[in-house]
């Protein structure tokens, strides 16, 4: 059997006397597609931050590709393959979409230090290309020309995302990629990412509070509580857990919707 992408050791965070995280051992292989859930509090975003070096865990381990990245820097980590989107979309309001799609790719390509980003042409051929390729990829390309600051939310959400795969990520984490987005929009939202994500074989994380999201597009969930995890499987078993249905998500409704 071959290494897990990710795998993550007795991980615990605090905070001077309160406990944010605790206990958090998982293993994630490459490709596959982790829905993350739990009630406000619970501990995930803490976890995706331990990850990506936006925090320094204070107990624990986080190997990425048999690598010890545990308390790196983010942008460190980000240029060893790990990329993550924001709740809230990370953009360049006063920039058109493409404009934004040629920056996240020439960032992408830039050498890790800071000469190096200030020195990569913003319009290089290879940053265009990977700004056209991604257009398409995430299906926003007739707003391409548009200032992003205008983008309907959901039009948001797919550019923030497609700017996180600019890099050529292996691993992505997604923090509430459909909050904000409408009822109507959110499942064409999730089946246009999750489409490119797999195009791109990256292997994702993604924080979400939508349980027939979860159903739809995870293969595995996590249900987090109090700072650690209480459950992890198939989205049947995790959502049918009684823990979780007590503590998370409440009692399953009939006719939810099912896994494709």
């Amino acid at each position: 059997m071959s290494a897990p992408i990710l795998s993550v050791r007795d991980l615990g965070k605090r905070f001077g006397s309160m406990i944010a995280a605790r206990d958090i051992t998982v293993s994630v292989p490459a490709q596959q597609t982790v829905g993350v859930i739990g009630s406000n509090g619970a501990g995930k975003t803490t976890f995706i931050n331990m990850i990506t070096g936006h925090l320094r865990p204070t107990t624990g381990t986080v190997h990425f590709e048999e690598r010890d990245i545990t308390g790196l820097p983010s942008r460190r980590i980000t240029a060893m393959g790990i990329s993550r989107s924001f709740q809230v979309a990370q953009i360049f309001p006063s920039l058109t979409v493409f404009e934004n799609t040629c920056a996240a790719a020439a960032i992408g390509r830039a050498p890790n230090n800071f000469m190096g980003h200030v020195l990569t042409p913003l319009r290089s051929r290879e940053s265009i290309e990977e700004a056209e390729t991604l257009l398409e990829l995430f299906e926003i390309a007739r707003y391409r020309n548009r200032l992003a600051a205008t983008l309907p939310q959901g039009v948001r959400k797919l550019l923030d995302i497609g700017m996180a795969v600019a890099g050529s990520p292996r691993l992505l984490l997604l923090d509430e990629p459909t909050s904000g987005v409408s009822i109507e929009e959110k499942f064409k939202l999730m089946q246009v990412v999750m489409s490119a994500l797999r195009n791109r074989k990256i292997t994702v994380l993604f924080v979400e509070h939508d349980m027939e999201i979860v159903e739809r597009f995870a293969e595995r969930v996590l249900a987090f509580y109090d700072g650690t995890v209480i459950a992890d499987g198939t989205p049947a078993a995790t959502l049918a857990d009684a823990r979780v249905q007590a503590l998370i998500s409440g009692p399953k409704v009939k006719g939810a919707v099912t896994h494709v």
